[in-house]
């Protein structure tokens, strides 16, 4: 198994580098200094384990991580900080359940527990974060009820382009994008270019090198 530490503070890597030495003593570490370096190794190692602090990393925002995430999809993330606040929490796993949550004040047997838990491919949420999210995370959001010509939409706003720029690139007017977009967003029950986009992501219908290109 490899191991991403997407961590910048080194007493961190250093003690999850010799926690992983006997959680898996035939893993591979990395580190990724910034979300640059993450993208590059989550290409190169597409089923890594990234760990992650996200108060010590340089994610822009919330959607920027999950986005990320969302586009590498064989893909297992650890939330690994001190204590969260629980807004960014409750955030975080409503948008993606699928992320583990430990805290660094956690003990060495439930830092083991965790770390082999991920490595296994299973969820675990510390005590803190199930008490934040009491047991009621709705599922992901992933349907397919697009058409062919929504999906080809989709994969370009989901690149960042304008519905005017879309228009043109592909020779449709601008009233029938606009359409084409109000029916994306109501058929995914999304309200922004960030949650569209992030459904772009874990469909599949947009690749992550390309989205960050």
């Amino acid at each position: 198994m490899v191991y991403i530490l997407a961590d910048n503070q080194d007493v961190t890597r250093e003690g999850l580098r010799s926690f992983l030495k006997v959680a898996d003593p035939h893993g591979q570490v990395l580190e990724a200094a910034n979300y640059r370096k993450l993208l590059e190794d989550l290409r190169n190692y597409p089923r890594a384990v990234v760990v992650v602090d996200y108060s010590l990393f340089d994610f822009s925002s919330v959607s920027h991580l999950l986005n990320i995430k969302s586009g590498a999809r064989l893909s297992t993330w650890l939330l690994f900080s001190d204590e969260p606040g629980e807004h960014f929490l409750r955030q975080l796993l409503t948008a993606d359940p699928t992320i583990s949550v430990a805290l660094k004040s956690n003990s060495r047997s439930q830092l083991l527990d965790v770390l082999r838990s991920v490595s296994a491919g299973e969820v675990y949420w510390c005590d803190y974060a199930e008490s934040v999210i009491g047991g009621d995370v709705p599922p992901a959001k992933i349907t397919d009820t697009l058409t062919a010509s929504e999906k080809k939409i989709l994969h370009e706003i989901a690149l960042g382009k304008s519905t005017k720029e879309i228009a043109t690139e592909k020779n449709l007017s601008f009233h029938t994008v606009n359409a084409h977009r109000r029916n994306i967003y109501r058929k995914l029950q999304v309200n922004s270019v960030n949650e569209a986009t992030r459904y772009a992501l874990q469909a599949g219908l947009v690749d992550l090198m390309e989205y960050y290109i």
